[in-house]
């Protein structure tokens, strides 16, 4: 059984920084894609981030891009999500998220082609 357990949310004032963090359990973690999506109220849940099971390959949405990073700690079965120069606007809760395909470089474009879900942290962002 797969299970994933995020941690690191918080409030944040406007234009400050948080590290999200996901311990995944189970077997073969370096073997697959790690992604970030969030969802804020009333919006639908989006990707924020992916990384390929190597590292090989980093994506991320427009919105984030040039200030959040996506890492993984392969020995910890860990990924993250390093945060800086927050927005109001990123308030939302964070997901991360498991692409279970052994060895995939291929980047989901839809947060419904993931396998497994954490079961989310909430980030909120004070202007």
């Amino acid at each position: 059984q797969v299970q994933l357990v995020e941690s690191g949310g918080g409030l944040v004032q406007a234009g400050g920084s948080l590290r999200l963090s996901c311990v995944v359990s189970g077997d073969l973690f370096s073997n697959f894609g790690m992604g970030w999506s969030r969802q804020a109220p009333g919006k639908e849940r989006e990707i924020v981030a992916h990384i390929t099971w190597n590292g090989g390959t980093i994506t991320y949405a427009d919105s984030v891009k040039d200030r959040f990073t996506i890492s993984r700690d392969n020995g910890k079965n860990t990924v993250y999500l390093q945060m800086n120069s927050l927005k109001s606007e990123d308030t939302a809760v964070y997901y991360c998220a498991q692409y279970r395909a052994a060895y995939s470089n291929y980047v989901p474009r839809d947060q419904r082609e993931y396998h497994y879900w954490g079961q989310g942290t909430q980030v909120t962002v004070s202007s």
